[in-house]
């Protein structure tokens, strides 16, 4: 029997409060154009997108039951993720946010974090066994046991890391065979510059895939049993807002994995579902299903794979 769910996730869940302002970020001052309050966090909008394209998803990290701190539950339900796996916990809340949003969609983001994070230590394997890939973030620090169990059970882990927390954030990601990652983040945490090498210096031979994402500069790829660095350039769109851009890019990975797809194809399948979220405001708002990426793929000037030069 299959498992109930394509994809499972623990992670930020988050409130964003969202000011567009009418210059760029550098200026340093300008005016508010537009304010708006949206709902956010790296893998809490990973799994509503997986939502939006068809997928079945489950949040199985800590949650509130108390009003106002089930805000959180409550939107994930409203976008068509599971929560009735999620551990709860008398603190739980989510994360506050300040997003800044320019003219040309580039957002700077303040947190305050003080919540508990991942999920309880106790999650039982049965839970586990609920979908063949879990996605994690960087508070996955909070419980490297979990997700060594999850490995162990045989899922797939994506880990979506964008900061590091020393020899915790190090274990974290040796546990992970996909790490989706920001080229930004990739080469911080090697050294290294140029994608290739930092493709080579990420992998291990537990790995099934690195893929360091890059903006509108596309995503670069190294995948098992594939002697060929692939470069996946991005579509090009007129960004309006950025935010939740590569949440948006990990769910479709995720979900396109847990159909069987191999890394590459993933990618693929990721690259036009974060083009078209890209397209409206606010971090959920844009969004695609299943019909609006598929028709995008098949368009005229869709990108295509290219091998990297060695």
């Amino acid at each position: 029997m299959s498992p109930p769910f394509h994809v499972l996730g623990f992670g930020a869940v988050s409130v964003d409060d969202i000011i567009y302002v009418d210059r760029p970020l550098a200026s340093g001052k300008g005016k508010v154009t537009k304010r708006a309050t949206d709902h956010g966090g790296n893998v809490a909008t990973a799994l509503v997108a997986i939502a939006r394209l068809g997928g079945h998803a489950a949040f199985i990290g800590w949650l509130s039951d108390r009003p106002p701190d089930d805000v959180g539950r409550c939107e994930l339900e409203r976008g068509g993720v599971d929560t009735s796996l999620a551990p709860r916990h008398a603190d739980a809340a989510p994360i506050r946010s300040v997003v800044i949003v320019d003219p040309n969609g580039d957002r700077f983001i303040a947190y305050d974090d003080d919540v508990p994070h991942g999920t309880s230590q106790a999650l039982p394997d049965h839970v586990l066994k609920q979908a063949p890939v879990l996605l994690i973030d960087g508070y996955a620090t909070h419980c490297e046991t979990v997700v060594a169990r999850a490995r162990a059970l045989g899922l797939a882990i994506v880990a979506d890391i964008e900061w590091t927390a020393g020899s915790a954030t190090d274990r974290i990601m040796a546990l992970a065979d996909h790490l989706v990652l920001p080229l930004a983040f990739g080469q911080a945490s090697t050294g290294e510059s140029v994608p290739l090498a930092v493709l080579d210096k990420l992998w291990t031979e537990e790995r099934s895939a690195v893929v360091l994402t890059d903006g509108d500069h596309g995503s670069y790829v190294r995948q098992r049993d594939d002697a060929t660095r692939w470069h996946f350039p991005a579509y090009e769109v007129q960004a309006i807002d950025t935010t939740g851009a590569g949440d948006c890019y990990h769910g479709a990975y995720c979900l396109a994995l847990a159909q069987g797809k191999a890394p590459l194809d993933c990618v693929a399948y990721a690259t036009a579902a974060a083009a078209i979220s890209v397209t409206a405001r606010g971090g959920r708002m844009g969004l695609p299903d299943n019909r609006a990426c598929l028709a995008r793929m098949a368009g005229m000037g869709a990108p295509a794979a290219v091998p990297i030069a060695g």
